[in-house]
């Protein structure tokens, strides 16, 4: 918001008159109006289509061209310290954080004849940290395990259900009790009374996980363990050290949050998990490229003059005055705004499948890729889909005219752009504010399903923001904007809206709707950075290609640009990078307000599957190692 407030306190009072009273295009035949020509048309005179070609005026849009830019790098820089100040600040609190006494190792080499996995573990770390080595949790294969739990744990919801149910019936006076066959889907089979078949499948699940436990705790151990240090400052320590002569052995990383571990990944071999990353990269370069091809289509097919093209049996609804106005300026965004729906959980399992051992790393690596296909797929895409599928007979008849027309598009297209803005800001902010389809289903599940307090607070349960969507979404925004700010600086009103809603409907969801499903220290902002400077540089080098389709003589001065935006990258990656990859020293050596509880920050890693109801400490022996309290005391 600050960037867009700052360059439009410059851009509209110059840029706009600048446009308005030149007389130099007022309609180019070629240009591409995705919505409508009849509609928007007068737009055109407020952008760079109604400057002349070499005309002077346009000393005033290349000088705008960097004002925008050095705006941006201001701006994020300033972000980045505040940001590296909260994150360094929440990382000294002196709250006691499980995960910041605890190493993920990777990689481990096969045992020695006659040694467990635990012992290896042990023995490696102790000679290393002799002082505060606490304990090791080796990882072990839950697959099964979790399985019998997952049904355990069904069938105790079922209970507490049967039960509520049949406390309902006695207070009505009735007193049935509940009943249910055992069949698929408790559709058939055998009718029995439901708390006493719960209560026996309880029983008999609990003897098998019991059982299961002992046999993934001896005898599925894997080639990964979680470390324990007694301090902060030497679990940040090990994190950041390499502990081999060969990089695909004993792999040390900062331990995640106990709830966030993926413990299906933490397996994954060293080299595995670089042939699945580039495996992951093709097919998500795959996906970027060949979903262009249905957006394009749908960006062309969508305009009402198209539609009637294709669809004759449509003249008579689209005609009518107010519907068309409404279509013409709505239905190709709102067409792309739910085909865009079906791809975020696609990205969020090939991140996983990378052997990523974090629910956030996830959610950052699938933010990421979402970017890249919304800007190539939305922004690029759209921009080429419309202008080549309007004017394909042009390039069959002048096939070295497409630049141009590209080109001459962009203020066409910008109206395409305002819309889908608005629509954003509108419709989007107007649902997340209200909740209203949370809110429905909410109370259809309190009145037919919900029969206890826990039924009723689950249905309730708002989750977390999802933020594997909502930052790339924010920042397609930003790059629409930026682009084009200069070419059509009236844009730049809908895109300061948009984010002074943001600022204010996101902060009160994120202070008092939502709930936060992990905490990862602000790590999610040097993607955001990246990505903002990203928009940047697609905005300069289109500024760069615009001005040589005008033919202005000074375009030469913007080549500084895009390289000063590649500098900028790397000032900020040296300077601020590395203290969001670990955990700064002097940030880890704060004291603590109270003695850590090594036992319960231990404890807190054991998977809920892997948990005993007994509590014995025997029943992990096999996996977890055992150390004497009186030298590991704090």
């Amino acid at each position: 918001m600050g960037i867009l407030v700052l360059s439009g306190i410059v851009l509209l009072p110059v840029l706009l008159p600048i446009a308005a009273t030149d007389d130099g295009v007022k309609k180019n035949e070629h240009t591409s109006n995705n919505t409508s020509n009849g509609t928007f048309s007068d737009l055109d005179k407020l952008s760079m289509a109604n400057i002349e070609v070499q005309s002077p005026r346009l000393w005033a849009f290349l000088v705008a061209t960097y004002w925008v830019s050095v705006v941006t790098y201001f701006l994020t820089f300033k972000a980045y310290k505040h940001v590296s100040a909260l994150r360094a600040t929440a990382l000294m609190s002196n709250e006691v954080k499980p995960e910041q006494f605890a190493v993920l190792v990777r990689d481990l080499p096969n045992a020695t004849s006659g040694q467990t996995r635990k012992q290896q573990v042990d023995t490696y770390f102790k000679s290393i940290y002799p002082e505060t080595f606490y304990r090791s949790m080796v990882v072990t294969n839950n697959k099964e395990v979790d399985k019998i739990w997952g049904e355990l744990e069904g069938f105790k919801k079922k209970l507490a259900r049967a039960e509520a149910i049949y406390a309902l019936s006695q207070g009505n006076g009735q007193g049935t009790r509940p009943t249910n066959r055992t069949g698929f889907l408790g559709l058939c089979g055998k009718k029995v009374d439901s708390i006493e078949y719960y209560n026996e499948k309880i029983k008999e699940l609990t003897q098998k996980l019991e059982a299961e436990q002992k046999v993934t705790l001896r005898e599925k151990q894997q080639g990964s363990a979680l470390v324990f240090f007694t301090s902060r400052v030497t679990a940040a320590l090990a994190a950041q050290s390499l502990h081999a002569q060969m990089v695909d052995n004993w792999t040390v990383t900062e331990a995640p949050e106990p709830r966030q571990l993926i413990w299906s990944n933490l397996t994954i071999k060293f080299y595995d998990r670089i042939i699945r990353q580039y495996v992951v990269y093709i097919v998500v370069f795959l996906t970027i490229v060949f979903y262009m091809i249905p957006i394009a289509f749908i960006s062309a097919v969508t305009t009402l003059k198209n539609l009637r093209k294709l669809l004759p049996f449509l003249k008579p609804i689209v005609d009518i005055a107010a519907l068309k106005t409404v279509l013409e300026a709505y239905l190709p965004q709102l067409a792309l705004i739910i085909f865009l729906a079906l791809l975020p959980k696609f990205l969020l399992f090939l991140s996983k499948t990378e052997g990523i051992p974090s629910g956030s790393h996830v959610i950052r690596a699938a933010s990421g890729k979402y970017f890249y296909f919304i800007v190539f797929n939305v922004f690029i895409g759209v921009t080429l889909g419309g202008t080549l599928f309007a004017s394909i007979k042009t390039i069959e008849e002048k096939p070295n005219s497409v630049f141009d027309m590209l080109a001459k598009s962009l203020p066409g297209n910008a109206t395409f752009f305002l819309t889908f803005v608005a629509l954003k800001f509108f419709v989007g902010y107007g649902l997340e504010l209200s909740r209203i389809v949370p809110l429905i289903i909410y109370h259809l599940k309190r009145k037919y399903l919900c029969k206890n307090e826990a039924e009723l607070r689950e249905a309730w349960f708002p989750g977390d923001i999802n933020y594997a969507t909502r930052v790339p979404s924010d920042m397609l925004i930003v790059t629409i904007v930026l682009c084009y700010s200069v070419i059509a600086p009236v844009i730049i009103p809908f895109g300061v809206l948009y984010f002074a809603l943001g600022w204010l409907v996101l902060r009160n969801q994120a202070l008092k709707v939502y709930v936060p499903a992990y905490e990862s220290y602000g790590r999610m902002w040097p993607h955001m950075q990246i990505r903002i400077i990203s928009a940047l540089f697609l905005y300069q080098v289109t500024m760069l290609g615009y001005f040589g389709v005008m033919r202005f003589y000074y375009t030469p001065i913007l080549v500084p640009l895009p390289i000063l935006s590649l500098v900028f990258v790397f000032v900020c990656r040296k300077k601020f990078y590395g203290a969001f990859c670990h955990t700064v020293l002097e940030v880890a050596s704060q004291e603590l307000k109270e003695t850590p509880h090594m036992e319960q920050i231990f404890k807190s890693f054991i998977p809920p599957s892997l948990i005993s109801e007994k509590q014995e400490d025997e029943h992990f022996e096999d996996a977890l190692s055992q150390v004497s309290r009186s030298e590991s005391s704090v």
